[in-house]
């Protein structure tokens, strides 16, 4: 069986190691495991083309999702549609690991692009949202620490 996991990178803090590529799934899905720090998460926005899981493994984290915050702790789970608002945020006093399950796949493609280029938020949102469109994502509003 060959090896489904690629390196760990990093972008604004979160590592990223995807667990299960698009590529092994013939672009089924994506699975990735994620560590946020604390107080951090993106800014709200859209999928237009992936559903998106999170599965909060550790540390505490709010969602907001069409405008409703929810929290969720370790064995926590929220299921957004594409199509619709939202963004998280850690809100434990420690890092957040956490799983992120997007189908179909290739949404991973724009974590490493983030990080090959360094971009930072709020400095470089032009190439991040050229690359954002690329990856089927829109940026609508600040994160919700800036709400």
């Amino acid at each position: 069986m060959k090896d489904l996991t690629t390196d760990e990178i990093t972008w604004n803090g979160t590592t990223y190691r995807t667990m299960l590529s698009t590529e092994a799934t013939s672009g089924a899905m994506s699975i990735t495991d994620s560590t946020t720090p604390a107080g951090e998460g993106p800014p709200l926005h859209v999928h237009a083309a992936e559903d998106e899981i999170f599965v909060v493994l550790t540390g505490e984290m709010e969602f907001l999702l069409d405008g409703v915050l929810s929290r969720q702790g370790p064995g926590g789970a929220v299921f957004i549609p594409r199509g619709h608002e939202h963004t998280y945020r850690v809100s434990s006093d420690t890092p957040s690991r956490h799983l992120v399950i997007l189908t179909p796949g290739g949404f991973e493609g724009f974590f490493a692009d983030m990080a090959a280029n360094n971009y930072r938020i709020p400095d470089d949102m032009g190439p991040i949202t050229e690359s954002a469109a690329r990856h089927n994502l829109t940026f609508t509003g600040p994160p919700i620490a800036a709400m």
